[in-house]
């Protein structure tokens, strides 16, 4: 199964840096350098650990796999899904005023603003080119109704982003309001991988639904997980720190538990932004009350439909297997 998996990645890897060479230009030296920085391949700091873990492609090509269609064909479209995903990390480093990503500098804090924003719209062009590719293998019908998919996509992403910054000045908020957030911000892209690579794998329509609901459900007990983490994780595991959640006022899934209970934790929050020596104290208020247990039990239940979805998707052969493998992987990440 690591086979499978590195023989993906490395075609992946190969794949999108053709996807980006197309700014490869003279007169283009500075904005294709943005794109390679961002990307994890150029610059102090380059390697493994700045690329990522490159899932959503993996997905996309592991769906395409052990649906029985040849996974070389939708490299394009793993493409694609990366290139996506990491536009929406370009905007989201700026919005969001975020100085490092994965241990180095953003590139707005390198290049500045504007030229941040520009190459993050590159990022989004390049991503529709490499969709484009995909006519080269297969019928113009199929890639019509999977760009129809991936737009509609992109715009969910936005509409996530969108309530994501919005919650952050709205006091009130429902749990019902994070879930709508966290379906397009971070559900949809995993989703739509799963669905296209099952789409452009000649699956049926039946079994794509079953792959793309096991990517939304994947989608929300990952982030459901993450909020867990981002409070009581081992920083030394997620390589982030246990503070920064609170500290920057994340209105998270334990926390939204936690202000509906209206005990201690929700008294504090109220009476301002959470002081580092208030941290330690605030999530014991919320373990106190209840709301780490009632958030892991949601990421339970989103780990149980998941992984219902995949087997109703009955995914075959080595990479079928490893698609499992993966999934609980990723679905039982330790705290």
């Amino acid at each position: 199964m690591k086979k499978i998996n590195q023989t993906f990645l490395t075609a992946i890897e190969k794949e999108l840096q053709h996807q980006v060479s197309r700014l490869d230009e003279t007169h283009t030296v500075i904005y294709h350098e943005m794109l390679t920085y961002h990307m994890g391949w150029t610059g102090e700091g380059a390697g493994e650990k700045a690329r990522g873990k490159r899932i959503r492609p993996l997905l996309v090509l592991l769906a395409a796999s052990a649906s029985g269609g040849n996974w070389e064909k939708a490299l394009p479209l793993a493409a694609g899904i990366e290139l996506i995903h990491n536009f929406s990390l370009f905007h989201d480093d700026i919005q969001d005023k975020s100085e490092t990503r994965r241990g180095r500098l953003t590139a707005w804090k390198i290049w500045g603003v504007a030229q941040a924003i520009n190459a993050g719209d590159g990022m989004f062009i390049l991503a529709n080119l490499a969709m484009g590719d995909l006519a080269k293998s297969y019928p113009a019908e199929m890639v019509l109704a999977g760009e129809k998919i991936f737009q509609e996509t992109c715009l969910n992403l936005t509409r996530g982003q969108h309530l994501d910054i919005d919650y952050e000045k709205r006091e009130m908020l429902s749990v019902g309001d994070y879930w709508t957030m966290i379906a397009g911000k971070t559900a949809t892209l995993i989703a739509t991988s799963m669905q296209l690579g099952a789409l452009f794998g000649n699956a049926d329509e039946e079994t794509q639904n079953a792959y793309r609901d096991f990517g939304h459900y994947l989608g929300l007990a990952f982030q459901v997980q993450d909020d867990i983490l981002g409070i009581w994780g081992d920083e030394a595991l997620t390589g982030k720190s246990t503070a920064s959640d609170l500290l920057e006022g994340k209105k998270s899934l334990p926390v939204l538990y936690g202000l509906e209970k209206d005990g201690e934790f929700a008294k504090k929050w109220k009476e301002g932004p959470v002081k580092e020596a208030d941290v330690r104290e605030m999530a014991q208020y919320l373990e106190v009350e209840g709301a780490r247990l009632k958030a892991q039990r949601q990421a339970d239940q989103m780990t149980d439909l998941a992984l219902k979805s995949l087997q109703m998707a009955n995914p075959q052969g080595e990479a079928g297997d490893a698609l499992f493998s993966l999934a609980e992987r990723l679905l039982g990440r330790e705290a």
